[in-house]
């Protein structure tokens, strides 16, 4: 049963049992309905994040409904954001790395692993791999990195875009730059959705220098400069820029570096309505990267397939017949990981409340130390 809050009131379809979307603009809590019947439910103002308020420290407090960002007068201290971002991301590695050894036989997602693992070790083996070393466990930087991101921005679909989204991983860096240098829109989420949701960044919103782009183009500067937005912000996203561990050009299916938050961030983009089907998703690659072992049967019913494959040497259109995910599946969303992201968390207590039925929630998980931080 597929849950559609629109204007209006609350549909239901018979669709999937576990899935509940909402069409654009997000909104939750009911308003009073006027003489027009222009009633409609809005999501009130929820407090994501608030960084620390320590001297020095940056401050921010940011409403993932309306998307106001508003930083102190408080110096922004890019050391501490990337010492503590790098810190996080280390331990995320390491955790990751205990649960693909301890997933084996009897998980169903061990065949995922043993493909990273062999994409990761033939990166590092044949040298293709570029900093951040070594690549296990990441989005791989690769050789031609550039190269394959110069043919992404060659793409019609890319010259046509107005809002690109692109995701924060290294080897899509140069896309990044490309879609600011274009006097185009980037979304780009915040590292894994840790300190909120999205952030925009324009190039009208840099300073007036020729490092500004370069900056904007690395987390610390969307943490600078970019305007975090939140889930009822209308925006039409009209190209998706995504990472991945392995592709198989001959149907689309992709694997990413197994963390899921490539997944929420597609699934809360179609919830804001900026996404649909018809929306293009890409993938810049090694060569090396492409498999042609990734048993599509196998695959989830969130995972997200591509529609274009981009490499150093080539570009291949994979007319993929995977279906991309309809929103959020709050049946695979362990507690651990709703515990983590605190937009999903609220999101679902509010559908709760409105619909007066308790939604699913997955099996337990052992999440990476960024999940378990105390805010």
């Amino acid at each position: 049963m597929v849950y559609h809050l629109n204007a209006t009131r609350i549909r239901s379809w018979k669709m999937d049992l576990n899935l509940i979307r909402l069409s654009a603009p997000f909104t939750l809590t009911h308003a009073v309905p006027n003489k027009s019947h222009n009633s409609h439910f809005r999501l009130t103002s929820i407090s994501v994040s608030r960084m620390s308020s320590r001297k020095g420290k940056r401050q921010f407090s940011f409403d993932p409904v309306r998307g106001s960002g508003t930083r102190s007068e408080a110096a922004f201290d890019e050391a501490a954001f990337e010492a503590e971002r790098l810190s996080l991301d280390a331990k995320a590695r390491e955790t990751m790395a205990e649960t693909s050894k301890r997933e084996n036989e009897d998980d169903p997602r061990a065949w995922k692993w043993v493909i990273r693992k062999r994409i990761w070790d033939l990166m590092e083996a044949q040298n293709v791999a570029q900093n951040p070393r070594p690549v296990h466990h990441r989005i791989p930087n690769f050789v031609g990195a550039s190269t394959a991101a110069q043919k992404l921005g060659e793409l019609e679909e890319f010259r046509i875009s107005n809002c690109v989204k692109v995701n924060p991983d290294s080897p899509q860096k140069q896309v990044r730059f490309l879609t600011l240098s274009g006097s185009k829109m980037l979304l780009t989420p915040q590292p894994r959705l840790r300190t909120g949701f999205f952030s925009v960044v324009e190039s009208h919103m840099l300073p007036p220098t020729p490092r500004a782009i370069n900056e904007a183009c690395t987390s610390v500067g969307v943490a600078k400069h970019g305007r975090p937005i939140g889930l009822d912000e209308k925006i039409k996203v009209d190209l998706i820029v995504i990472g991945s561990v392995a592709v198989d050009p001959r149907t689309g299916a992709r694997l990413g570096k197994g963390e899921g938050f490539a997944e929420l961030e597609y699934g809360m983009l179609r919830y804001m309505g900026a996404i649909d089907d018809s929306t293009p998703v890409v993938t810049s690659v090694h060569d090396c990267q492409l498999v042609d072992d990734i048993p599509v049967e196998k695959l989830l019913i969130h995972d997200v397939p591509v529609d274009i494959i981009c490499t150093p040497t080539q570009v291949i259109y994979t007319n993929t017949s995977i279906p991309k995910p309809q929103g959020i599946y709050w049946d695979k969303l362990s507690p651990e990981k709703l515990g983590q992201i605190r937009v999903l968390r609220e999101l679902k207590r509010r559908i709760e409340q409105e619909t007066g039925q308790k939604l699913p929630t997955g099996p337990s998980e052992k999440l990476p130390p960024t999940a378990q931080r105390k805010r």
